[in-house]
C-alpha cells in the first residue's frame, strides 16, 4: 500500500464513497433479516463470521503487498507470533469494535433502519472528542460547527413505531435506542484508537489488520458461546443462514476492510462525516421495504 503522501484525493473520494453505500446496504439489509424474515439466525456468529473473512481478505491482501508467500509468512512470524505486544495492543479495539457489531444487531432488531442510522451518527461528536482527548488534534470552528449541527438534527427526529408497517417481530424502542448509545460510545473510542495505533508507526496497514482481526475472531467466539452457546450447539452454528444473512456478514467485512483504508489515509471525523449519506439512501430503502411512513416535522406550540 502507498504511503499517506502519495495517495490520491480520488482514491480517497472512491474509499469513502464505497464505505458509504457499502454502510448504507448492510444496515437495510440487516434490519430486513432481524424483522421481516421468519427464522431468527444468531446475530453472535454473524458478528464471528465476519472477523474470519476480514482475516482472509487481509491475509490475501498481504500476500500481494509482500509479493511472495515466503514474505508473506517471514511477516506473519515477525508480526503476529513474534510480537505478543502488538498483538495485545490490537485487542482492545478488537473486543470494542465486538461489541459494537452485537449492538448493531440488537438496534436494528428494534429501530428502523433510517432512524438507527441518524442517531447512530451521535459517534461523530463522540469521535471528534475522543481525537481531541486521545490525539491532541484540534478541530477548526467549521468541523465543531458541522458537528453541533448534526446534533441538533438528530434532536429533531421523530419515530413512531407503527410507521414500519412491514415489520413482523416485537420490537423494544427503548432498548434499541440503549444499543445505539453504546455502539456510538464503541465508535468514538475503537476508531480513534485504532487510528492513533496506524499513524504511530509504518507498520503495513493489512499487517495491523491481521492482529486485530486475530483477536477479534478470539473476542466473537468467545461471544457465541457465552451468549448463544446452548442453543448453537443444539440448532448449529449457522442456523437460519440464508443467501440474504451471508450477504450481511459480506458487507460487514467488506465495510470493515474499507473503514480501515479511511481511517488510515483521512481521519475518524472524516469517516463519520461520509456515513451521513447513508441516511438519505436507508430511508429511501426503508420507504420501499419496510412500509416506512415519512411525514413533516410537527413542532407542537403552546395553545
Amino acid at each position: 500500500m502507498a504511503s499517506r503522501e502519495n495517495v490520491s484525493l480520488v482514491f480517497k473520494l472512491y474509499c469513502l464513497l464505497v464505505m458509504t453505500l457499502v454502510a448504507a446496504a448492510y444496515t437495510v439489509v440487516l434490519r430486513y433479516t432481524r424483522t421481516v424474515t421468519t427464522e431468527m439466525y444468531f446475530s453472535t456468529t454473524a458478528v464471528c463470521v465476519a472477523e474470519v473473512i476480514k482475516l482472509l481478505l487481509s491475509l490475501v491482501i498481504l500476500a500481494k503487498e509482500t509479493g511472495s508467500l515466503g514474505r508473506l509468512i517471514a511477516s506473519l512470524r515477525e508480526n503476529v507470533l513474534g510480537s505478543p505486544v502488538e498483538m495485545l495492543k490490537l485487542s482492545v479495539p478488537s473486543l470494542v469494535y465486538a461489541l459494537q457489531n452485537n449492538m448493531a444487531f440488537v438496534a436494528l432488531s428494534n429501530l428502523d433502519a433510517a432512524v438507527y442510522q441518524v442517531t447512530y451518527q451521535l459517534k461523530i461528536p463522540c469521535t471528534a472528542l475522543c481525537t481531541v482527548l486521545m490525539l491532541n488534534r484540534s478541530l477548526s470552528k467549521l468541523q465543531w460547527f458541522s458537528v453541533f449541527i448534526l446534533c441538533g438534527g438528530v434532536t429533531l427526529v421523530q419515530y413512531n413505531p407503527a410507521e414500519a408497517t412491514l415489520v413482523k417481530i416485537e420490537q423494544n424502542h427503548w432498548l434499541g435506542f440503549g444499543a445505539v448509545a453504546v455502539a456510538v460510545l464503541c465508535s468514538g473510542f475503537a476508531g480513534v484508537y485504532f487510528e492513533k495505533v496506524l499513524k504511530s508507526s509504518d507498520t503495513s496497514l493489512w499487517v495491523r489488520n491481521i492482529q486485530m482481526y486475530i483477536s477479534g475472531i478470539t473476542v466473537t467466539l468467545a461471544g457465541v458461546f457465552l451468549t448463544d452457546g446452548q442453543a448453537v450447539i443444539e440448532k448449529g452454528f449457522f442456523y437460519g443462514y440464508n443467501p440474504l444473512v451471508w450477504l450481511v456478514v459480506l458487507l460487514a467485512s467488506v465495510g470493515g476492510l474499507y473503514t480501515s483504508v479511511v481511517v488510515k489515509y483521512t481521519d475518524n471525523i472524516m469517516k463519520g462525516f461520509s456515513a451521513a449519506a447513508a441516511i438519505v439512501i436507508s430511508t429511501i430503502a426503508s420507504v420501499l421495504l419496510f412500509g416506512l411512513q415519512i411525514s413533516m416535522l410537527r413542532v407542537p406550540f403552546p395553545e
